[in-house]
C-alpha cells in the first residue's frame, strides 16, 4: 500500500507540470515593462497585454518599472516565482546591460526563459524642426562636424540602442556630441519638441505624431531597411557617407519568464503569443502606432540574443561606450 502511494505521488510530481499548463493562466498575469509609457517597449506590451487577455480570459496587467537601463524590472522578474504569472517584456537594452554594467545580481542573456521575440522598434535621429534646419544625414553630420561640443542630444536611457547607435555613429565620424539620457524615448522626445534640445534618438511611436505635425524633423533610421510602418524615413546607410555604408542596430522586443519556468507553461505561453502575434489587425495597429513585426520563438530569441550579445560587446569597446 505504501509503495502504492508512493509510486501514485511521484506520477503526480511528474504530472503537475503539465497539468498547470493546461489550466494556465488561471489568475491574472503581470507583464513588467522597463521602460516609460509611450515608448515601444511600452506600445508592444500593452497592445500584446489586451489580445493576450482576451485569448486567456484572464487580466494581463502591465506595470512599468523603469530604471537603471531596465535593470531594476528585470531584477524583479528574475525574483518573481517560475510559474509564468509574471513575465518580462524584454529588450536588446537588457542584453547591453550585461555589457556595460558589473554588478548585477543577474545575467541576463543566460538565466531567463525566452519565449519569443514579437516587435522590432526602429530607431530614428530626428531634429527639433524650428531650431535645427538640416533636411538629411550628410547635412547632419556636416553640422555636427562643423560645431564639435556645440549639440547635445537626447537618448531614451544610459546604454540603451539609442545611445549605442549614436555614439557608433560618432566614432565612425570623428564627431563631438553630448548624450543627454532620459528615463524612458517618450521624455526624451517631448524635451526635443519643446526645444530644450536640438537632437534626439529614439523609437518611431512616440516620434510619429509629432513628425506629422511638422515639430520634429526625422533625419535617418538606425535600421538596415526602411521601416513599413515609416517608408519614407531613409536608413543612415541610404546617407551616400562612405564611412556609415554597413551602418545598422536594431531595437527588439519580446516575452521572457523567470528562470526555472517549468518547461510545459513556457511553451504553452509562448504558443499563445506567437498565436497574437499571427493576427493581421495587430500588425496594422503596431505599425500605425511606428512599430514593425519582428516575430521569432524562443529558441531563434536565443540564438539572436547570443550574436547580440557579441556584437554589443565589440562595439562598447570599439566607440568606449560604459554605463554612466
Amino acid at each position: 500500500m505504501r509503495s502504492l502511494l508512493i509510486s501514485l505521488s511521484l506520477i503526480a510530481a511528474t504530472l503537475s507540470p503539465f497539468a498547470g499548463a493546461q489550466d494556465y493562466p488561471n489568475r491574472p498575469v503581470k507583464l513588467i515593462v522597463t521602460y516609460t509609457p509611450g515608448g515601444g517597449a511600452d506600445t508592444t506590451g500593452r497592445v500584446f497585454a489586451e489580445r493576450l487577455a482576451d485569448l486567456w480570459k484572464q487580466q494581463v496587467v502591465v506595470e512599468n518599472r523603469p530604471g537603471a537601463g531596465g535593470s531594476i524590472g528585470a531584477e524583479l522578474v528574475h525574483r518573481a516565482s517560475p510559474d509564468g504569472y509574471t513575465l518580462l517584456l524584454a529588450t536588446n537594452t537588457h542584453i547591453i546591460n550585461d555589457v556595460v554594467y558589473s554588478k548585477l545580481s543577474f545575467n541576463f542573456t543566460r538565466d531567463f526563459v525566452n519565449l519569443a521575440v514579437v516587435t522590432s522598434g526602429p530607431m530614428v535621429i530626428a531634429v527639433n524642426s524650428a531650431k535645427v534646419s538640416v533636411k538629411d544625414m550628410k547635412e547632419f553630420t556636416a553640422m555636427l562636424k562643423g560645431s564639435p561640443g556645440k549639440y547635445s542630444y537626447a537618448s531614451c536611457n544610459v546604454a540603451s540602442p539609442h545611445h549605442f547607435g549614436m555614439e557608433m555613429y560618432k566614432a565612425a565620424m570623428g564627431i563631438d556630441a553630448l548624450h543627454v539620457p532620459h528615463k524612458g524615448c517618450a521624455p526624451a522626445v517631448a524635451d526635443a519638441v519643446a526645444g530644450h534640445i536640438d537632437i534626439v534618438v529614439a523609437t518611431l511611436p512616440p516620434a510619429v505624431p509629432f513628425f506629422k505635425q511638422g515639430r520634429l524633423r526625422p533625419i535617418a533610421l538606425l535600421s538596415a531597411e526602411r521601416s513599413p510602418s515609416a517608408p519614407e524615413i531613409p536608413t543612415v546607410r541610404e546617407s551616400g557617407i562612405p564611412e556609415l555604408k554597413d551602418f545598422s542596430l536594431e531595437s527588439y522586443y519580446g516575452f521572457m519568464a523567470p528562470p526555472g519556468t517549468p518547461a510545459a507553461i513556457a511553451s504553452k505561453i509562448e504558443a499563445d503569443v506567437l498565436k497574437v502575434a499571427a493576427q493581421p489587425e495587430l500588425k496594422k495597429k503596431l505599425e500605425s502606432a511606428g512599430m514593425d513585426m519582428l516575430v521569432l520563438n524562443g529558441a531563434a530569441m536565443t540564438r539572436l540574443i547570443r550574436a547580440d550579445l557579441e556584437k554589443y560587446s565589440k562595439a562598447a569597446k570599439a566607440a568606449n561606450i560604459k554605463a554612466e
